[in-house]
C-alpha cells in the first residue's frame, strides 16, 4: 500500500508557478521548478500566510503578506534561520503529482 496521494495533475502546473491546494482539509503549496516538483505546508510560520499565494522566484516563494522567504526544496525560512514549514516527498507517475503526507 502506498502512503503517496494523488494532489494535482502535472500538466497544470506552469513552470516557475506555485498555488495552494488543499487534501483532506490540509492546505498545501505546490511549486513547479522546471522538472522538480515540491510541497510545503502552505501556512507561514511568521503571521500565517498563504504561501501558496505568494511569488515563485527560482527555488524561493515569498510570501504575501509580509515578505518572508522560504526555500521551496527544502523548507528552510531565508528571514529567520530559526523558523522552517514543513516539506513533503512528491513523485510524479501518470500526469499525477503524488504526494507522501
Amino acid at each position: 500500500m502506498s502512503d503517496y496521494v494523488k494532489l494535482v495533475p502535472l500538466s497544470d502546473l506552469k513552470d516557475g508557478s506555485i498555488r495552494t491546494v488543499e487534501h483532506g482539509g490540509k492546505k498545501l503549496a505546490v511549486a513547479r521548478v522546471g522538472a522538480n516538483i515540491h510541497v510545503i505546508d502552505n501556512t507561514c510560520c511568521h503571521k500565517g500566510g498563504p504561501l501558496g499565494d505568494g511569488t515563485l522566484a527560482e527555488n524561493v516563494v515569498t510570501c504575501p503578506w509580509h515578505g518572508w522567504r522560504y526555500d521551496v526544496a527544502t523548507g528552510a525560512c531565508l528571514n529567520n534561520p530559526a523558523a522552517k514549514v514543513a516539506c513533503f516527498e512528491t513523485k510524479v507517475e501518470n500526469d499525477q503529482v503524488l504526494v507522501k503526507l
